[in-house]
């Protein structure tokens, strides 16, 4: 066991490393259905936010629209990892994700003694997106093409809000509601919109917290976690079918992001006691973190 007064030094080298640089932090699965969970996870972020790093909190809502769509009698229905988004599941979506876990994050930021300010993709046209096109599937042997309905992806990220309030001390918290150029409200993945918004930034880092220990070899095995993966080598593992399911858009747009101007990509279980700081303030770290090589 550590001592305590190891445990600071072991953290200093990082802390200043990551002084004054923007962290893009995904908030999902446990994270977002847990109460303790969440309300660790908000104190970590605090924390970040005293020690001079610049949080930016992208969350997804996934179990909480399905529990509500239940609720109310709609089977939900995913392609590729995708929500099937009609008009009454995008309200459903609004409102567990712009009034429920986005008003909750911000009350527990203020709760440990921060300042969060709520926004949605719409605010300040922050996320400008387009509807998806019709995706081809196959269904017992047949492809057709199936319409996801009010599911965005973006075509712009105007990041000067961002900025202007990562700049005076404020910690901003999105949900993943964008509007297209016909003022339309489309659902977006949280798990992309993370991915845009930290290559727009350009931020140090994004950490995606999930209910995975990170990338498995096994995914039935948590103990074949790959603990550093070069962002190119992303395909084949998509390929190779090691990545399946609601992970193909969490690794795809963690790729993408590096790709485009983010630093590293960090993939963690945020179930764990302070995930957050375990894998940024300790020399092992406890998930996948995805790099670009020099």
């Amino acid at each position: 066991m550590l001592k305590r007064e190891n445990i600071l030094i072991e953290a200093l080298p990082y802390i200043r490393e990551f002084y004054d640089s923007i962290m893009v932090i995904k908030m999902g699965g446990h994270a977002i259905i847990d109460p303790s969970i969440m309300d660790r996870i908000v104190q970590d972020i605090v924390l970040l936010k005293f020690v001079g790093i610049h949080p930016v909190i992208v969350h997804g809502g996934g179990p909480e629209i399905t529990e509500k769509m239940e609720r109310m009698g709609k089977k939900p229905e995913f392609i590729s990892g995708l929500r099937v988004t009609d008009d009454e599941t995008l309200e459903i979506a609004r409102m567990v994700l712009v009034g429920n876990v986005n008003s909750k994050i911000v009350s527990l930021i203020s709760r440990h003694g921060g300042k969060g300010v709520g926004l949605s993709g719409s605010d300040g046209r922050l996320i400008v997106a387009r509807k998806i096109a019709p995706q081809r599937v196959n269904v017992g042997g047949i492809e057709k093409e199936v319409d996801l309905g009010w599911v965005g992806e973006t075509e712009v990220i105007n990041p000067e809000l961002l900025l202007i309030l990562a700049g005076k001390g404020y910690i901003p918290v999105i949900s993943p509601i964008a509007t297209d150029d016909k003022g339309n409200d489309l659902n977006v993945n949280a798990d992309t919109v993370a991915g845009d918004i930290a290559a727009a930034l350009r931020a140090k880092k994004m950490i995606s917290l999930t209910d995975v220990p990170g990338i498995l070899r096994n995914p039935e095995d948590r103990n074949t976690r790959i603990s550093k993966i070069a962002y190119n080598e992303i395909e084949k593992l998509i390929s190779d079918n090691i990545i399946s399911g609601g992970m193909v858009p969490k690794v795809k747009s963690s790729a993408a992001a590096i790709a485009r101007g983010a630093g590293q990509v960090h993939i963690i279980d945020g179930s764990t006691p302070h995930s957050l700081l375990l894998e940024l303030f300790t020399d092992e770290g406890i998930g996948t973190m995805i790099y670009k090589k020099e």
